[in-house]
């Protein structure tokens, strides 16, 4: 069998963002999958309460440059790593001067969400995605981390789902103890356009109402191949919608190294 590549796609990933189960989960699966000899790429957002010094960030020059159009605005990629030399993992970063650069993280220093963070998400998960087509690298899974990341399954099976990087991909999405206040803005549908995902794909998602934390996770695992749930207690209506749609679930692990080992077999089997 072929060495499988793992794209984990974090909201956060812990030393550069305070502890939580997911800026653990996010740190800690990788390094224990790359140790089981699976191949892995690690992108979280750059936020701003980053320290670049002290985690030694750096711009990839041959990454950065692109402009991606979002709801007409063009808003400039730069691309940033770092390394986790414990765990001989680099983590990429997605930065943009105005949604990231100059901002907290998904709420600003008084604990308020931020009015944008529909679009931001949108930037950040479509920089992952042509980061990855400029490297040249086809992930077989990827792996969901956190709401931030919710709408890569969409993207993946209908935003880039003819693309050569992508059209094989199987998408993994992790619940979490999580959720965000402010529903996405009204017009988020229409921010979505994008190759694949076109008026039909819009006017479906329009129909589900007002874009909450709940309906943008239903939207992530309608378009998921397999479901983990990484917190102890996740949302009842979230977990029952995941077992409706008969596909892979896999309960709540707190040991890395087991949910390492449930992962290396949902990866290989999905």
């Amino acid at each position: 069998m072929s060495q499988k590549k793992i794209l984990y796609i974090s909201q956060e990933i812990y030393p550069y963002v305070d502890e939580t189960q997911i800026s653990n989960t996010s740190r800690y699966l990788p390094q224990a999958i790359q140790e089981k000899g699976m191949e892995i790429r690690a992108f979280m957002p750059k936020f701003g309460s980053i320290n670049e010094r002290r985690n030694q960030l750096h711009e990839v020059i041959r990454l950065s440059g692109m402009n991606l159009i979002i709801d007409d605005s063009d808003n400039s990629l730069i691309i940033k790593v770092a390394s986790i030399q414990a765990a001989r993992m680099q983590v990429y970063f997605i930065d943009n001067e105005d949604y990231f650069q100059n901002r907290e993280t998904l709420v600003d220093n008084k604990n308020e969400e931020y009015d944008d963070n529909d679009e931001r998400s949108i930037f950040f998960i479509r920089g992952v995605m042509e980061t990855i087509k400029k490297l040249r690298w086809v992930p077989d899974i990827i792996h969901c981390h956190g709401w931030f990341s919710a709408l890569v399954p969409l993207f993946v099976k209908k935003g880039y789902v003819d693309d050569p990087c992508f059209k094989n991909a199987k998408v993994v999405y992790s619940l979490y103890d999580e959720s965000f206040n402010k529903p996405f803005n009204q017009k988020v549908a229409e921010k979505l356009r994008f190759e694949g995902i076109g008026d039909t794909e819009i006017e479906l998602i329009k129909d589900r109402g007002p874009m909450d934390y709940t309906n943008l996770m239903k939207l992530a695992i309608d378009f998921s191949d397999g479901v983990v749930l990484g917190s102890e207690k996740v949302d009842s209506e979230i977990v029952k919608y995941a077992q409706d749609k008969e596909i892979e679930l896999i309960p709540f692990q707190s040991d890395i190294d087991k949910l390492a080992e449930d992962m290396e077999i949902l990866y290989n089997k999905i």
